[in-house]
């Protein structure tokens, strides 16, 4: 009887390990679910909606320009922001701010949030290194009437060349 309670126990603590190691994986390597905590990104992503996250995009280099990510703070390594690409490295952009362009340097992207006025992004701090980059935002998932994917609208800013 002993033994049979034992095995049973074991049976089941195998499955509750192999389960929380396949969630972990999923929601770190293939997709998870993030909340944009700030105005940065309106009107595309409201303080408050939830997305859909999908880290391999950045591991497997599939992020271009317009695409939203999230991304560690460059001035703050606990901070998480959510931003667009609008130049990756190699290119030529447009820094309202101080009114010069700025290179995009190797291994770095280019990021401003859509809200230009209530943004603290690349204007400020300069182009931000790929590795920072946590994740591509495929989707917004909640709330219900505004579920879909992103537009690419906001990350039509003319390039200089």
């Amino acid at each position: 009887m002993f033994m049979f309670i034992l095995s049973r126990v074991g049976r089941t603590l195998g499955y509750t390990v192999s389960g929380l190691s396949l969630g972990y994986c999923t929601l770190h390597y293939i997709c998870g679910i993030g909340k944009c905590e700030d105005i940065s990104m309106e009107p595309s992503i409201q303080h408050g909606d939830f997305v859909l996250l999908t880290p391999f995009s950045v591991s497997t280099n599939r992020v271009t320009k317009g695409d939203v990510v999230f991304c560690r703070a460059p001035k703050d390594a606990q901070s998480v922001i959510c931003k667009r690409v609008l130049g990756m490295e190699g290119d030529v952009v447009d820094n309202e701010d101080t009114g010069r362009k700025e290179f995009v340097g190797k291994g770095h992207v280019w990021l401003e949030g859509d809200n230009k006025d209530a943004s603290i992004d690349s204007r400020a701090f300069g182009a931000v290194p790929y590795g920072l980059i946590i994740s591509k935002v495929s989707a917004r998932v909640w709330p219900p009437r505004r579920i879909g994917r992103l537009s690419m609208q906001a990350a039509e800013k003319p390039q200089s060349d």
